[in-house]
């Protein structure tokens, strides 16, 4: 088997990526790298706003990538969540879970090795999570606590 992408000529997207073949025995980081490519150029295909990616790899086992970006809009949040779900279906990632779709103000994309947040602009501005997982922590002042 070469390592040439398969791309299926009746497939809708074969103009816009590859199908990823997990069977190729590929280490985490190459999934990990493969599928942020596919979701990067997706968003972009949707124009998203802000689109940021937050490298996870030491600070959790959860992912290796998370991506957070924004849509104008509720109905944008929707279109880029779909066109998202359905383009990893179509590269063969399986097991792709989201959550937040009936509000369409944060859909969590669960793609195994990347977390994908899609927000509308001011839910996203409340929650801030690019500010929480890049100081890799939170710092909290205990010096006021009582001992008890």
């Amino acid at each position: 088997m070469s390592n040439q992408p398969v791309v299926k000529e009746e497939d809708e997207f074969a103009s816009e990526g590859t199908i990823i073949e997990a069977t190729q025995k590929q280490t985490s980081p190459e999934m990990a790298a493969k599928i942020l490519a596919l979701i990067e150029e997706s968003l972009d295909d949707d124009q998203a706003n802000e689109v940021k990616v937050v490298p996870l790899a030491g600070k959790t086992d959860i992912a290796d990538y998370m991506v957070i970006a924004s849509g104008r809009s509720a109905r944008h949040v929707d279109a880029m969540t779909e066109h998202l779900l359905v383009k990893l279906k179509h590269a063969g990632i399986r097991n792709v879970r989201s959550e937040g779709r009936e509000k369409k103000d944060w859909v969590l994309i669960d793609a195994s090795y990347v977390i994908v947040h899609l927000f509308r602009p001011e839910v996203r501005a409340y929650y801030n999570l690019e500010k929480l997982w890049e100081a890799g922590g939170i710092d909290r002042d205990v010096s006021g606590l009582s001992t008890v």
